[in-house]
């Protein structure tokens, strides 16, 4: 039989009649989830017609699922070189641009979709998200609502609207969002997730913890929910309990954020041997994890590895901490020689750290350097007369510098030992005015009684603060020691438990006129002895040269080292150590037994 040569005139040939039935056939199988099958079915589409917009638009649809995002991107531009108005391949061209991290792409291509369909919700959310990450928050915020108002069923618009205000610390409209989504979709882990996240930036511990487990009950392996957990559960002070989450979040996902966690609730149970392990692991994961140095070094600085120690601690700046003390222009100081140089110490942390730290104001003048101290503002006063210190100020940093140092590295820049810390006290000083008046008052409202000033609370903020504070019930019974006249030093809400005290701990309380740290100090340089848990008015005393007996928690900070019952910081300071975390009966009646013994 002859062969018939088929006679081409430049033309497509016409796409199959079957074609549709095709197409459809392939679009079930792919919204069925049988991926093999609708790429072979789109295969065979584009075999018989290589420009079918459909089949190039979800062939490259099916790559982005499966998280080939270059490739379905490629067959997404080509679907819209024969089809231009397709809004919703331009919005799927969108995601996978944003997939890639081509943000700008992204947005350009939501902007098309929504020329051409103006009232397309899922368009309108994802260009929410491109912005969103672009850090355009109430842009972003915009998009979303017009999603809604698109189509107020649209879960991902509602749960997405929530997590942009929340960054815009717009919280109570968060949580509303979230009931939103959950009234759309009760099971919705991440919008019970997010809410765990909402209450607890409003510091609403309890609503936040049933949120983290109501959204792990829905996903049992959603790792991020049972890491925020373990943190909530941690700032009840169930160390234990926040371990367990923490341990599973590590076998979901070891990874560097969710090691440190587990390390940081070993190291609050006191189990230091154990903690390392982590911080060693995350930083094996990621050198340069900062919250994995940080918790190293103080590890490494309570076992009195001061060496080693503050090495670690020179790598525990996040960015934006680094960049919030850093000063433009100046270089920070690492060790170089000093002598005629102008040097601006930058305080850092919180108040206690800043009156342990300042002492090496001195040892830096020794060195040749003029050094200004910038700092926080309460404390301003009492920095300026410290030996050392040329000029103290707070705010922006002023003046030329040849370097600048974060308080708390200058340990590590001067190679400090556990023999070589400067404790030259006092090395602060009280305005002797205020000395002299609070003599006069303390001489008439006292007889020849030991004063001894009292404090029981730190701020609530502190990390583990639950330990680290008691409550003033703790030491009712130091109110039966003779000869002592009690003068209460505690600030803050925790004063209000001197209310019901016995008589003797609130005979002499001026907390009204102890306004500031000046004041304090100058009261405190009239005491014989302050007795405090680790507060900032426990270094404060240290700092001023008064004895002092600090009370501390079995996980005890690092600067107290392990066992001892002095501090190489201050000489003259005593160490009272609970035995069991949480149990100060026993460290109380040793306070009483000493006190009393004279």
């Amino acid at each position: 039989m002859e062969h018939q040569i088929p006679h081409h005139d430049g033309r497509s040939a016409p796409p199959p009649a079957n074609l549709p039935a095709l197409i459809q056939a392939a679009l079930d199988a792919h919204q069925a989830g049988r991926f093999d099958t609708a790429e072979s079915l789109y295969r065979e589409i584009l075999a018989l017609d290589p420009a079918n917009s459909k089949a190039l638009h979800y062939f490259g649809v099916l790559h982005y699922q499966r998280g080939q995002h270059a490739a379905a991107a490629a067959l997404m531009s080509h679907a819209l070189k024969h089809d231009r108005h397709d809004a919703a391949c331009w919005s799927n061209r969108g995601l996978a641009a944003a997939a890639l991290g081509h943000l700008d792409e992204a947005t350009i291509c939501y902007d098309q979709a929504l020329q051409l369909q103006p009232d397309f919700a899922d368009a309108r959310n994802n260009f929410g998200v491109a912005l969103q990450a672009q850090g355009a928050l109430n842009e972003a915020v915009e998009q979303y609502r017009l999603a809604i108002a698109s189509n107020p069923a649209l879960v991902d618009a509602h749960l997405n609207l929530g997590a942009a205000l929340g960054k815009l610390n717009r919280f109570a409209e968060a949580l509303a969002c979230y009931r939103n989504t959950l009234a759309l979709d009760p099971n919705s882990a991440e919008a019970h997730f997010n809410s765990g996240n909402a209450h607890n930036a409003q510091r609403e511990h309890e609503a936040a913890i049933a949120s983290f487990e109501r959204a792990i009950a829905l996903r049992p392996d959603y790792a991020e929910a049972h890491v925020n957990l373990g943190s909530a559960i941690g700032k009840r002070g169930d160390y234990a309990g926040a371990e367990a989450h923490y341990r599973r979040a590590v076998a979901l996902n070891p990874n560097p954020t969710n090691l440190v966690c587990l390390g940081g609730s070993l190291g609050a149970q006191g189990r230091l041997d154990e903690e390392e392990t982590f911080y060693r692991d995350a930083l094996a994961r990621d050198p340069n994890y900062a919250d994995a140095h940080q918790n190293l070094a103080w590890l490494l600085l309570k076992r009195g590895d001061y060496a080693r120690g503050w090495a670690e601690f020179a790598l525990r700046w996040r960015k934006s901490d680094y960049d919030a003390l850093a000063v433009p222009g100046v270089a920070e100081w690492r060790g170089e020689p000093l002598e005629g140089r102008r040097l601006l110490v930058v305080g850092e942390q919180g108040f206690g750290d800043h009156f342990q730290f300042l002492r090496y104001a001195r040892m830096l003048q020794e060195r040749g350097a003029t050094v200004d101290v910038c700092a926080r503002e309460p404390l301003l006063g009492l920095v300026e007369r410290m030996p050392g210190v040329h000029r103290a100020f707070s705010g922006k940093a002023e003046g030329e510098y040849d370097f600048w140092v974060p308080m708390m590295s200058v340990p590590s820049c001067v190679g400090t030992e556990l023999s070589s810390i400067p404790t030259n006290l006092p090395y602060m000083f009280a305005d002797t005015a205020k000395v002299e008046a609070w003599r006069e008052r303390l001489n008439a409202s006292s007889g020849g009684e030991r004063k001894i000033g009292l404090v029981w609370a730190g701020s609530a903020t502190f990390g583990n603060d639950r330990y680290r504070s008691m409550s003033l019930a703790h030491l009712h019974p130091l109110a039966g020691v003779k000869n002592v006249s009690w003068y209460a030093l505690q600030k803050g809400p925790a004063h209000a438990q001197l209310a019901r005290a016995p008589q003797p701990l609130r005979e002499h309380d001026f907390i009204d006129e102890l306004h500031d740290f000046e004041e304090t100090g100058a009261l405190i340089m009239n005491l014989d002895l302050v007795i405090s848990v680790d507060t900032a008015v426990a270094h404060l005393a240290g700092a001023l040269g008064k004895p002092v007996w600090l009370l501390l928690p079995a996980n005890s900070d690092w600067r107290w080292l392990e066992s001892r019952s002095d501090s190489p910081w201050y000489p003259g300071m005593r160490l009272f150590r609970q035995k069991v975390l949480g149990e100060w009966a026993e460290l109380v009646g040793e306070v009483v037994s000493e006190l009393e013994r004279g």
